[in-house]
Parts: structure tokens; C-alpha cells; sequence
């Protein structure tokens, strides 16, 4: 078992409560409470060994193999560049099995939110980077395409302040001095 998790953990980044899982579904593939030993020593039983995997996975984080708050930086950070919201952020590190109090201190801030629903509406197309919509020839279409907008944005777990603030916007100039504001307020243009 030490293997495998050594094995997991040197593949995967990942969680202590995500090597702790895969260790018991290991121990539950393997039809067993407790993982035998072969015959080897032609004594004609098999001997059980009892797993204790809460101690294997304390000390795989004891020895840095497993960190939950790097986890969580890392992964929050990579969510927030590809465009995703902090809601989405909170639920993929509990998930995860990441702790209340690293999910908060990993949480976007108001600028990163704000950096974060800017570069989503961007990618999609949508709010001031839409291509080529006249809203006066359809506003059936034009109220769908708001609706579909709105709802692809909280479904990424953005707020809804913001996506109706950047899908509202008459530019990306307005976006780019709104994420500014932001940014001086917190004064924290670099993080996340």
C-alpha cells in the first residue's frame, strides 16, 4: 500500500483526502478490509497485514509529498487564468477534499473575480466581444443569446454583479477600467 500511494502521489498532484480515497478503493477493488500477503513462505495460509491509511497519508504529508495548500494555490490559480469564477474555484478544492480554511485562503478576491469573468466573456464571444450581433434586427435572438451569456457565466461560478456588469459593457474599454478600479482598490494587479 505505501507503494501505491508513493506511486499516486509522485503521478498526480493532488490532495490528502484524494490519496486516502484512492488507497481504500485500492483495498475495496481487492474484495479485502485488509490487504494479504501471498503464500511465499510455503507455509500454506496467507497472513493478513492490517493498513492503517490515515498514517500512511499523515505521513506522506509529513514528508511533502502531499500538500493541500500547494494544491489549492496551484489549482486555483490555473482555474482563475482559464476564466473561471470562485464559486467554481471553492467547489473544485472541496472536491478535491481541501480544507474550509485553505479554500478561503485560496479564494479569488475581487480583482481576480473581476480579471477572471473579463477574460471568460473574451473567450466566449460574448458581451463586448461578441462578433458582429445587431440586437435591433432580433430581439428574440438578442434576449436568447443575453440569456444563454448569462447563464454559461454562472455556470462558471462568477457573480452575477459582474456578468451583468461585463455583458452590460458598450466596450472592452469599459471592462479593461472597470478590472482597473478593481485592481487599485485592492492593490494587487499581480496575484492570481
Amino acid at each position: 500500500m505505501r507503494d501505491l500511494a508513493l506511486h499516486y502521489a509522485a503521478r498526480f498532484a493532488t490532495t490528502a483526502a484524494r490519496v486516502e480515497a484512492y488507497l481504500a478503493r485500492k483495498i475495496r477493488e481487492r474484495g479485502l478490509a485488509e490487504v494479504r500477503a501471498g503464500d511465499r513462505a510455503g507455509d500454506g495460509g496467507a497472513r493478513t497485514i492490517q493498513v492503517d491509511i490515515p498514517a500512511l497519508v499523515a505521513r506522506l504529508v509529513e514528508l511533502g509529498y502531499v500538500d493541500d495548500d500547494a494544491y489549492a494555490r496551484a489549482r486555483a490559480r490555473d482555474l482563475g487564468a482559464r476564466g473561471y469564477g470562485g464559486r467554481r474555484v471553492e467547489e473544485t478544492l472541496r472536491f478535491a477534499g481541501v480544507g474550509a480554511k485553505v479554500r478561503a485562503a485560496h479564494a479569488p478576491g475581487e480583482a481576480a473575480g473581476r480579471r477572471a469573468a473579463a477574460l471568460m466573456a473574451q473567450k466566449k464571444r460574448i458581451g463586448p466581444w461578441s462578433m458582429g450581433r445587431d440586437p435591433a434586427t432580433d430581439p428574440l435572438a438578442a434576449r436568447k443569446a443575453h440569456e444563454k451569456a448569462v447563464a454559461a457565466m454562472l455556470r462558471a461560478g462568477h457573480q452575477y454583479d459582474h456578468v451583468r456588469y461585463v455583458l452590460a459593457a458598450k466596450g472592452p474599454e469599459d471592462v479593461e477600467q472597470w478590472l482597473e478600479e478593481a485592481a487599485d482598490q485592492e492593490g494587487s494587479e499581480g496575484i492570481w
